[in-house]
Order: structure tokens, then sequence, then C-alpha cells
């Protein structure tokens, strides 16, 4: 799946930003999927992403994605395995990826991962470091 050339109306993308709190992302040049684990994504200023399955998946913009409350804080655990079926474009700003795990609310638009690119190893840090201090893993738990 390619997509080039998107064009946004000013006051969507400003919209699109500011629910994500992110600053002004380049423009989407190329987008793959390579099922079932990861998404290949790259930008206008040359930065190209890999972004596995899992990371997606935990960092989810959809509200519904939180599986577990800890302490009040919203954690995802267990998707070390997940993987991803398909991907929808949506109009011309975002695409919805469906996991196996049956979870496929969650739009993902080009700003969004944009950030979770340039910011994946801080993320995937914290994370981990989140899972740890509840005692949980990344590893499904046995049935």
């Amino acid at each position: 799946m390619k997509m080039l050339g998107l064009g946004l109306g000013l006051g969507l993308q400003r919209a699109i930003r500011s629910i994500h709190g992110l600053a002004d992302a380049p423009r989407l040049t190329r987008f793959s999927l390579h099922p079932p684990k990861s998404v290949e994504v790259g930008f206008a200023d040359g930065s190209a992403f890999n972004l596995s399955s899992e990371f997606l998946r935990v960092y989810s913009p959809a509200a519904d994605s939180k599986l577990r409350s800890v302490g009040g804080e919203k954690v995802i655990f267990g998707r070390c395995h997940v993987g991803i079926m398909s991907a929808e474009p949506v109009g011309n700003y975002g695409v919805r990826l469906v996991f196996d795990d049956l979870h496929k609310t969650g739009i993902y638009t080009w700003d969004y991962l944009y950030h979770l690119g340039s910011n994946k190893f801080l993320l995937m840090r914290n994370y981990i470091k989140t899972l740890k201090i509840h005692g949980l893993s990344r590893t499904p738990r046995p049935k």
C-alpha cells in the first residue's frame, strides 16, 4: 500500500495535531504494510520508520485500546506476539490498522505515525518500564 501526494485542508491538519498534541509533521510519502509484524512509513523530510505491530498496538490512539487499569494507570500488556492483519485507508489523513487480537478502532493519522516513529525508542523504553513497575510482561499470560 503506497500513498503519495496527500493533501489536507489546513483546518483539518490543525485539528488532528491538536488531538494528538503534535507539532507539524512532514508530509507522508510512503506507507508499507509488512504483515503481520510491521509498518514502514516515510516522510518528505527523509525520515523513515519501521514500527512493529506490538509498538503500534500498545500505542493505539483508540480510547478502548487500554485493556487494564493498574493503580489508575492504563496499561496494555502481553502483546509481543500481536500481528497486523490489514490496513484500511481513512480519508487522506490516516489509516486504521486491524490487529489479530481483533482490535481495529484506532485511526493512526500520518502526524501520529511521525510522532511514534520520532519517539519510538523513548516510548518503548517507557512502556517496558511501566510493565516492570506493575509486574506485567510483554509476553501473554498462559491460559
